[in-house]
């Protein structure tokens, strides 16, 4: 109760503040202070009204950022004075309702913590082995979410009733469950299910039964936080080769989900950091240098020298590993190239010819999330995928957003974007905008995350190629200003934005392909670029692309462009020439007369030619492969470089030519393909370093960005950052947005906005 002295205060609190355990929290600390009053969520975040001494409240107050629960992010408290009305205790009350969201965040999932995983797996504990335990610590948010503010009427799991226990542990304030939305236990909350492949319901223990399929050699599908997975144990060869072919999936590596930390670094090399990331309560999957003696079937990940290993990230996750004690292959539940499947009826449908058992619940999933993949680099983080348990966190610019933004991404790696006020919202990964699944993935993903941020676009960015859907997506909007912004420079901008960086400053976007100005295919581009615009001033040396997307597929014919444009009808002999004799003319001459030849002056395609040329990789069957598997080659004793002319001009040209010519004459003299990617890496990241030199020279500028999927190859990332070090640039690197297409449409939404307030 207020004394004398007692003043009040109307508090609002801005950020990750829903579905975090926050209102638990604001009334655990008034507790302690002896505040009196209320909290409670509207569509803005938390608002708290306060009673009591000015010192006492001063110090409630400050708890509420220094005090904060670890999954919350309190961007903004801000206190003005009320009137005292002399009321005792401190409550949660009713959220306030609207009709659209002002500020309001949404929190991600986030993986069992210890005190559901201990009471997961204590026999005396009413939610013994219950598949779906959690608090207010962990579990479902993001993927459960239908509206805001966050209550379980606006969550999926308005379908369950709670019963008298969960309901006096969900009001009670000295429990951790107290307001956590998705609690429920075996008696009132999502059951889990063993399907067969046809559908019916297999008996005994669901995980149990599971478990002796898998054990059988059997394909399980399972659903999880965001959406399905296709299971297989990591070390039975066979069920593997069994999930590549029924999943169309030839060679992109699986994940592979460990029991434990301890069972994860018998798989691949961990250092602290990575340790660090594997163990936290986002649980992405994570690239790691892969053991030779690792216990699992080389079809998980072949020729890849990393290996993605997760924990288990939900309480069925760990029931499952904690009866098989082996790691098992965990991987999206779809076709190649189409989104995880999430709805179940859906599911059983799409999956009913890769699986040979479901294992179900009927919680549904409101927002689909593939599993996030992360790497270290230099001890920091590097996301490559941001999803599960990263989106849809916001992330803070410096720069207001005049009007709502929405930016519609590019073509594969799909995320899109929604933007007001200072916060930029990513999606989670979409996929390649390829296939109707996909784009309806999208289509639904941009307007869920319109409606529970509440933005009403009123300017659409989209990238310039005409025939990416989502640049058709973004043309079909009614009533919107339509910004299109070029690829590479959307890559720049999108690091820019992650560091608070307004430009200008040289940027280097190495990547696949994207449309270019000038009509050409672009891809290895530096740029003099701010938010606003960007000038072209400098690029890898231009050559066709016989074929367009057969080139992509068969990196070979890149080989063939490069190496007649080098010795034209004077080819020495080489074994790549050799490996395809009868098609070489035929492309060859195709790229001479530019028929269905487009010029590019792609980095990726760059590593493509080289792959072929050093024996590595002539046909792809996933995006980016022949270049992973170069990176995966070098030979790290190896100090040669292949030397790399520049040729002066508007724009500087950095002659990759003269890389590829030096790779086939080591090619050609039977030198190991180790050493010819390491040489290659060192020479192109050094061509690299002095051309960033010369420009910085003319420009004046010593801050450089690095951008684009090229730069997710961490070789090359640590000689051309080194380089940039040693001539005493200021270097901008990815950590928490993917420096591949997959962070484009953060790039778009900053364009957007910095043309939207000229």
């Amino acid at each position: 109760m207020s004394g004398t002295g007692a003043r009040r205060i109307r508090v609002r609190v801005e950020g990750l503040v829903q579905g975090v355990g926050f209102r638990p929290f604001v009334c655990g600390l008034a507790g302690a202070y002896g505040v009196s009053g209320f909290v409670g969520n509207d569509p803005g975040g938390v608002f708290i009204e306060a009673e009591g001494e000015p010192a006492t409240l001063d110090a409630f107050t400050a708890g509420l950022t220094g005090q904060a629960p670890p999954l919350a992010l309190v961007e903004r408290v801000s206190v003005e004075p009320a009137e005292p009305v002399g009321e005792s205790g401190f409550r949660i009350v009713a959220s306030r309702q609207g009709e659209f969201p002002d500020g309001a965040l949404v929190s991600p999932d986030a993986g069992t913590c210890a005190a559901c995983l201990s009471e997961l797996r204590d026999p005396g504990d009413r939610r013994h082995r219950y598949p779906f335990a959690n608090c207010t610590d962990c579990g479902p948010r993001f993927t459960i979410v239908t509206g805001v503010p966050y209550d379980r009427c606006a969550t999926t799991m308005a379908d369950f009733e709670m019963c008298a226990g969960c309901a006096r542990e969900y009001g009670d304030p000295g429990d951790r469950r107290f307001h956590a939305q998705p609690v429920c236990c075996p008696a009132c909350g999502p059951a889990l299910r063993a399907l067969g492949a046809d559908g019916r319901p297999a008996a005994g223990d669901p995980v149990e039964v599971a478990a002796r399929w898998l054990e059988a050699g059997r394909i399980v599908a399972i659903k999880g936080l965001g959406g399905y997975h296709l299971a297989v144990l990591a070390a039975d060869g066979p069920a593997v080769a069994a999930l590549r072919a029924r999943k169309r999936r030839e060679s992109r590596p699986f994940a592979v989900l460990a029991p434990d930390a301890a069972a994860a670094g018998t798989l691949v090399h961990l250092d602290p950091a990575a340790e660090l990331l594997l163990t936290g309560a986002r649980r992405p999957i994570v690239l790691a240098p892969r053991r030779r003696d690792a216990p699992v079937a080389d079809l998980v990940a072949p020729g890849a020298r990393d290996l993605g290993v997760m924990l288990p990230y939900t309480p069925l996750h760990h029931l499952l590993a904690d009866r098989l004690a082996v790691p098992y292959v965990l991987t999206s539940g779809n076709l190649t190239d189409e989104p995880i499947a999430y709805r179940d009826e859906e599911a059983l449908r799409r999956l009913a010819g890769l699986a040979d058992g479901f294992l179900v619940h009927d919680r549904r999933i409101e927002a689909p999330a593939d599993d996030s993949l992360v790497r270290v680099f230099r001890g920091r983080e590097l996301v490559v995928r941001r999803s599960r348990g990263y989106a849809p966190a916001p992330i803070g610019v410096p720069w207001p957003f005049p009007r709502p933004v929405l930016a519609c991404g590019a073509q594969l790696k799909n995320t899109f974007c929604v933007a007001r006020g200072n916060q930029a919202f990513l999606s989670q990964h979409i996929g390649d905008l390829e296939s109707y699944e996909t784009l309806r993935s999208f289509a639904e993903g941009v307007e869920h995350f319109c409606r529970i941020f509440g933005v009403r676009p009123a300017v659409v960015a989209h990238d310039l190629h005409p025939e990416y859907l989502s640049t058709a997506y973004a043309r079909d909007r009614e009533g919107v200003d339509l910004i299109g912004v070029q690829h590479h420079h959307a890559h720049i901008a999108s690091c820019l934005a992650e560091h608070g960086h307004g430009g200008p400053v040289i940027g280097v976007a190495f990547d696949g392909l994207g449309l270019g100005v000038d009509g050409t295919l672009w891809g290895g581009e530096l740029l003099v670029a701010d938010l606003v615009s960007f000038r072209r001033a400098g690029h890898l040396e231009a050559v066709p692309m016989p074929g367009g997307a057969a080139a992509v597929r068969q990196p070979w014919r890149m080989a063939a462009a490069w190496l007649d444009r080098i010795h034209g009808d004077a080819l020495p002999g080489l074994p790549v020439a050799e490996r395809h004799r009868e098609q070489w003319p035929v492309v060859v001459r195709m790229a001479r007369a530019g028929l269905n030849s487009p010029l590019t002056s792609s980095a990726g395609r760059l590593f493509d030619a080289v792959a072929a040329i050093a024996g590595v990789r002539d046909v792809i069957g996933h995006e980016g492969q022949a270049a992973a598997e170069l990176e995966a080659r070098v030979d790290p004793g190896e100090r040669g470089a292949y030397p790399a002319r520049l040729i002066e001009g508007e724009p500087l040209v950095i002659a990759a030519g003269d890389l590829v010519g030096a790779a086939a004459e080591d090619a050609a003299a039977g030198v190991d393909a180790g050493r010819i990617a390491a040489r290659f890496h060192r020479g192109l990241a050094a061509a690299v370093v002095r051309a960033v030199r010369v420009l910085g020279e003319e420009t004046g500028l010593r801050t450089v960005a690095l951008s684009g999927g090229v730069f997710q190859n961490a070789v090359l990332l640590e000689a051309v950052l080194s380089g940039l070090e040693r001539e005493r640039f200021t270097v901008l690197v990815h950590s928490r947005v993917p420096p591949g297409d997959g962070g484009i449409a953060l790039g778009q939404a900053v364009v957007a906005a910095a043309n939207d307030r000229r």
